[in-house]
């Protein structure tokens, strides 16, 4: 198998510890009862993925969402909703993304949205970790600011086309099948990380037993 050049973490629920469950609980909370039928981790109305590739604002969606949950909430409440499901980010993962990256060129690749960039960068700060994260990457892919997204082959194919990267000689982990799917289309050796698992265990694993 082809030795492993390159690799590309997803964000939320690799790197960044995340609950979905927390924000549809949030809504709920408001009155929304039917958040799950509008976003989950595996499918989304069209405004999340507008929002997600930056085709509207963040007033922009936040108004329509307002609209299509036939709700007057206040903005800031629904950016306190929107934001739940981001937890903390434990500083052993940066570590061991900063030891990857002695080796390896690092990458990330986030389906994400400008309100949730600001308070992931916000907490950040306050913890005192947003230069360490962002020297643990070689370069950051937020589908917001690229006006693309996973698992669209067209996004793993602009990364691939950025970063000078074969595809078999980079190495995709992400949470989502659907994601992973996308990028085995494109040629890259993707696997999924179990919700048990930690990349500080799972990465070494895969390096040692397929990419070596």
């Amino acid at each position: 198998m082809t030795k492993c050049k390159a690799i590309l973490f997803d964000l939320g629920g690799v790197i960044l510890n995340i609950d979905y469950k927390l924000t549809s609980l949030a809504f709920k909370t408001l009155g929304v009862n039917n958040f799950d039928e509008l976003y989950t981790q595996k499918n989304q109305i069209p405004i999340f993925d507008q929002f997600e590739t930056g085709k509207c604002s963040p007033k922009e969606f936040l108004q329509q969402l307002n609209k299509i949950i036939n709700k007057n909430i206040l903005e800031a409440d629904l950016i306190n909703a929107w934001n739940a499901m981001l937890l903390d980010l434990p500083t052993i993962r940066l570590n061991y993304l900063n030891t990857l990256k002695k080796d390896y060129r690092v990458y990330l690749l986030s389906n994400t949205n400008e309100i949730h960039i600001s308070a992931f960068e916000k907490t950040l700060n306050k913890a005192g970790q947003i230069n360490s994260f962002q020297d643990c990457f070689n370069n950051i892919y937020y589908s917001c600011r690229m006006g693309l997204r996973k698992p669209n082959k067209d996004c793993f194919m602009k990364v691939l086309e950025e970063v000078y990267s074969k595809p078999e000689e980079m190495l995709f982990i992400d949470d989502s099948i659907q994601h992973i799917e996308g990028a085995k289309s494109c040629g890259i050796q993707a696997h999924l990380l179990p919700k048990d698992q930690c990349i500080t265990t799972f990465v070494p694993d895969i390096i040692q037993s397929k990419l070596h």
